[in-house]
């Protein structure tokens, strides 16, 4: 599945993050696959998954396209932070490559123009770019990015702490480039999904409001704890 393809398929619909990290109870690419096809029943019509172990089950489980990314470490660049990283998720299965094209350094030392070329001359698969302002949409958009999202709002120490999504960002985005824009990042309600849309979002992806119960409990637990 080509950009252009993958740009058609999502156009002005719901992509579904399935992922559970170590520390989470969901843990376990059985789960994440079981997940994958619930979300698909409900209506999503791709997936963005972590890790080729994940990437493969879900991919068998499903048959959806599949935005994948690597997450290693905890700290700084840690989404798909290495072209090896890339590779592994890109031979497991995924449609999409998502990685960190914020202004931070890379563990390896390698530049970000450096990465794309080499992701895109070896790899053959669309990128997605998330970042954390206009300016590194517009870096990114520029070195061979296929898709921006400003999923990592609020992810650096330069970038707006909101609750909810940064729909200033997201605008400006959507003013300023030429490649499909994809809404990413605190999106907690329908509301602000449809509202995404409207902004003129290409499509929206959703993670932790639908897909990790644990984050959405404690959202109701302390509403009523400050009530």
């Amino acid at each position: 599945m080509d950009a252009h393809q993958f740009a058609e398929h999502v156009k002005g619909k719901l992509i579904v993050s399935v992922q559970a990290l170590e520390d989470e109870p969901l843990y376990g690419a059985d789960v994440m696959a079981k997940m994958a096809n619930a979300v698909k029943i409900g209506g999503a019509v791709a997936i963005r998954a972590n890790s080729p172990v994940d990437i493969r089950a879900i991919k068998s489980a499903t048959g959806l396209p599949i935005i994948g990314l690597y997450k290693d470490g905890d700290e700084g660049v840690y989404i798909t932070p290495t072209f090896d990283h890339a590779k592994q998720i890109s031979d497991a299965g995924a449609d999409v490559i998502a990685l960190d094209c914020t202004d931070r350094p890379r563990p390896d030392g390698v530049t970000l123009d450096v990465l794309l070329k080499h992701i895109r001359d070896e790899l053959g698969k669309p990128i997605l770019a998330d970042v954390s302002t206009l300016d590194e949409a517009k870096t990114a958009v520029q070195l061979g990015a296929n898709f921006v999202a400003p999923t990592l709002s609020g992810y650096t120490s330069y970038s707006p702490q909101n609750d909810g999504p940064d729909i200033d960002l997201l605008a400006g985005m959507i003013r300023s480039l030429k490649v499909p824009v994809i809404a990413e990042g605190r999106i907690h309600t329908p509301e602000q999904a449809q509202n995404a849309l409207d902004l003129g979002a290409w499509c929206v992806v959703v993670g932790s409001a639908i897909t990790r119960p644990r984050t959405i409990t404690a959202r109701f637990a302390q509403a009523i704890q400050n009530r």
